[in-house]
């Protein structure tokens, strides 16, 4: 099997070093952009699996960098961010980052991560290529996910959404009667132990409204169950 190739975005050469040295032990091919021109160029020249992406960097911002690859791409971006404030997470989760990571952090932390977005992409991906064993369809309302191709349509059109935003919507179209607290979709969606940061599950529910919903601000599709968390509606 080939290594997955990773975009490494550090200003900072030598935790940019560190992490490369280190990933590159674990197979793990990476090529390293120190400002965030170089980093938009090298993403449009090349093919990577997975950005790690620095939000301080010269040149373009990280957010730049960051909206310059998601208008084109749902490859997984792992921000590595000194800023660890509320709101800087909520603005990198909004623009697209599949995961948030603060330093200082241990390569240990990063490299756990990488392989969790990985594996997400890696199921996703069967999907698409037809490795389930059966062609599934949900539907709620005009909404209709197919399991076998990673698609959701609205009607005639055809909605675009991250794994996380997928993952989410499908919980909730697999259970429609079901309410599942944010310690429920975080633990099942991210795969990993809840911490009592409701962020990121808050931030990818409003994407995922606003990507489905006539007006995200009186959803039809992703219901609150005020002092629970959220269910299905049928439109």
């Amino acid at each position: 099997m080939n290594p997955y190739k990773i975009l490494l975005v550090e200003d900072d050469a030598e935790i940019g070093e560190m992490l490369k040295t280190y990933l590159e032990t674990e197979n793990y091919e990476v090529a390293c952009a120190l400002d965030g021109q170089h980093a938009c160029a090298m993403f449009d020249e090349g093919s990577f699996d997975l950005v790690l992406l620095d939000l301080m960097i010269p040149k373009v911002s990280g957010m730049g960098v960051m909206q310059h690859i998601r208008a084109g791409s749902f490859v997984p971006i792992i921000i590595l961010s000194a800023k660890d404030s509320e709101s800087d997470k909520t603005l990198g989760l909004g623009l697209g980052a599949d995961d948030y990571i603060t330093k200082p952090f241990s390569v240990v932390e990063v490299l756990a991560r990488i392989k969790a977005a990985l594996r997400r992409t890696m199921q996703y991906d069967g999907a698409a290529a037809g490795t389930m064993t059966e062609p599934s369809v949900l539907t709620a309302g005009e909404l209709a996910m197919n399991l076998s191709d990673y698609t959701v349509r609205k009607g005639a059109q055809t909605i675009e959404l991250t794994a996380k935003e997928f993952e989410i919507l499908k919980l909730l179209m697999q259970n429609p009667k079901k309410v599942y607290t944010k310690e429920q979709l975080y633990s099942l969606v991210w795969k990993d132990a809840y911490c009592g940061d409701e962020n990121a599950v808050n931030v990818h529910i409003s994407r995922l409204r606003n990507k489905i919903e006539e007006d995200p601000r009186n959803p039809r599709y992703v219901l609150t169950v005020w002092g629970i968390g959220y269910k299905l509606g049928d439109g």
